[in-house]
């Protein structure tokens, strides 16, 4: 990559990544409005409630929330930047992994807060229960590029979906996890249904809390990204196919309830591992 591609993927990575997942979420609570017969926010209510929590009073439970806030965000800033910048794929996921773990290490530095332990308690098994499946999409675009390189898939003549549509639901599994949407909302949720609340985030409040908000919108920027390697020989190919992802997520958030981290961890593993391996099967006998 020459300069000037250089920093347009840094000004796509840092600034136009979290901007699209935020107008996205205003969609999403939109759409989930209607759905539930309801008018809905506005479509930029989730950039005012982060600002409306930046103009809050600074108070935490003891320093390690702040820093493991900051530590989160730097994993997932980085991670996006990593990606619009076409590195290796393996590099990518073990920044994120790091970065997700600092955000249970705040909830479990208030030991006196009943729900954000038993929050970070889930989100480490949330964590357990998608980070195999990710793991097992990049071996698969390993297996039909030979390279972890993301400049490998968009070297393709062909969609990646055309070779790995078992994985590409896999991923799927992964996203919906890592939206905690139903029926995986079991680490916290902004829904009044979740019986915890805000679970792993109960102890972030003001801005330290917009910072979580924020660092996760990378995550799912990330995650979509991923998906968008499915398809991209095309840009409209691309955005249909993420279009039409995120319309089901949602379809399935509003149409099932939250189950116990039993059933989810059976869920994407047992689904999970063994759509995994028999797409992978396919590319290595293929």
């Amino acid at each position: 990559m020459d300069t000037a591609q250089i920093f347009l993927a840094l000004i796509a990575g840092l600034f136009l990544a979290p901007l699209a997942v935020g107008v996205i979420t205003g969609i999403d609570r939109r759409i989930t409005a209607r759905l539930q017969s309801r008018l809905g926010p506005p479509i930029l209510q989730p950039f005012y409630d982060i600002g409306k929590l930046l103009g809050k009073e600074a108070m935490l439970a003891n320093h390690w929330l702040a820093f493991c806030a900051f530590i989160y965000l730097a994993g997932a800033v980085t991670s996006v930047v990593l990606f619009f910048l076409q590195s290796d794929l393996l590099l990518i996921f073990f920044v994120q992994a790091a970065g997700s773990v600092f955000l249970v290490i705040g909830a479990l530095s208030v030991p006196n807060s009943p729900y954000s332990q038993v929050g970070a308690h889930r989100e480490l098994l949330q964590i357990i229960a998608y980070e195999p499946l990710l793991i097992l999409v990049i071996v698969g675009i390993y297996m039909t590029t030979g390279s972890f390189q993301i400049d490998a898939v968009y070297a393709m003549d062909q969609p990646l979906l055309y070779k790995m549509p078992l994985l590409f639901l896999v991923l799927g599994i992964a996203l919906t996890i890592k939206l905690r949407k139903s029926p995986f909302d079991i680490s916290g949720s902004h829904h009044a249904h979740q019986e915890i609340v805000r679970g792993v985030y109960t102890e972030y409040s003001g801005p330290y809390l917009a910072i979580v908000k924020v660092a996760h919108w990378f995550e799912i920027a990330l995650i979509l990204g991923l998906l968008s390697l499915f398809w991209s020989t095309s840009v409209v190919g691309l955005v249909l196919l993420l279009g039409i992802t995120y319309f089901v997520e949602i379809l399935v958030d509003n149409t099932t309830s939250r189950m116990t981290w039993r059933w989810m961890l059976r869920a994407a593993w047992i689904t999970g591992i063994t759509l995994s391996t028999i797409n992978l099967l396919w590319l290595y006998y293929g």
